[in-house]
């Protein structure tokens, strides 16, 4: 598969949380760095919003933004100006403790699924726009990226540290038909070091597949809809954490993809486009 590979920023701190708006502004996270950046499309950067340490976030319609802060066990929102508005979730979460907030995604009803990113029994919790908590599932090695099918009939989860997606079947928004099974198992890290595999944050394109940024690997994996491996992507970044879509075509997909050198830091962030 020919792709290239675009340097946008380097950073001084291990970069998360790739989103855009609809103007076209990108932006990223910085975790320990504790920034939110904002690139735009003369590709300046600021730093738009500062948390204790952001991660996975998503922009909503009119310009909101809810965040990860496994710091502060929160997931925190902010105005379209940047401007912190409290947090919708901090510490508990459908009378459950929440230790690590990582990732997050809506749907079209602006419900919230989000992971709590532990070993051996990580979860995958949701938030109802109408203020219902659930549980959805656990028992997850290390629940990390999370991304809904275009039918928001299925929710895909990578489970870290046994190197695979999960998916869960929805009966409703909020309520799994049956536990998680296996969607696709990865390629793994010749090492045999666990830390050399980690799938990280998850990305669906308009074919559903499910592109996955494979942290240990410098890799994107692309997996079918019928969870078959079909190919890898070099990201250029030995940490590559997550990624998504700016541009999804037959012809031209461009992706966001964030990670970095090394935790803390330093970090990168890079364009990547993809011709079939």
């Amino acid at each position: 598969m020919n792709h290239t590979v675009e340097k946008l920023l380097n950073l001084p701190f291990y970069t998360e949380g790739p989103a855009v708006d609809r103007a076209g502004n990108r932006y990223v996270t910085t975790l320990t760095g504790g920034e939110i950046i904002r690139l735009d499309r003369t590709r300046d950067y600021t730093v738009w919003a500062k948390t204790a340490c952001p991660n996975g976030q998503v922009v909503l319609p009119n310009g909101e933004h809810w965040v990860c802060d496994p710091k502060q066990a929160a997931i925190s929102r902010f105005g379209s100006d940047g401007a912190f508005q409290g947090s919708l979730i901090q510490g508990i979460c459908a009378s459950l403790d929440v230790q690590s907030p990582n990732d997050l995604v809506i749907d079209t009803r602006h419900n919230l699924y989000f992971t709590d990113s532990i070993r051996r029994d990580g979860k995958v919790f949701f938030v109802g726009a109408d203020g219902t908590e659930r549980l959805v599932a656990d028992g997850i090695d290390y629940a990390n990226g999370l991304v809904l099918s275009a039918d928001e009939t299925k929710l895909y989860v990578a489970e870290s540290y046994q190197n695979r997606v999960l998916v869960i079947e929805l009966a409703e928004p909020g309520i799994p038909k049956s536990p998680a099974t296996v969607f696709a198992n990865l390629p793994a890290h010749p090492s045999g070091n666990p830390i050399g595999n980690l799938p990280d944050g998850l990305a669906l394109d308009q074919q559903g597949r499910v592109w996955v940024a494979h942290y240990g690997m410098q890799a994107i994996q692309v997996v079918s809809a019928r969870g078959e491996w079909l190919f890898s992507l070099d990201t250029t970044l030995p940490l590559t954490s997550n990624l998504c879509f700016l541009e999804d075509q037959l012809e031209r997909q461009t992706l966001l993809v964030t990670g970095g050198y090394g935790e803390p830091g330093p970090g990168g962030v890079v364009l990547i486009t993809v011709y079939p």
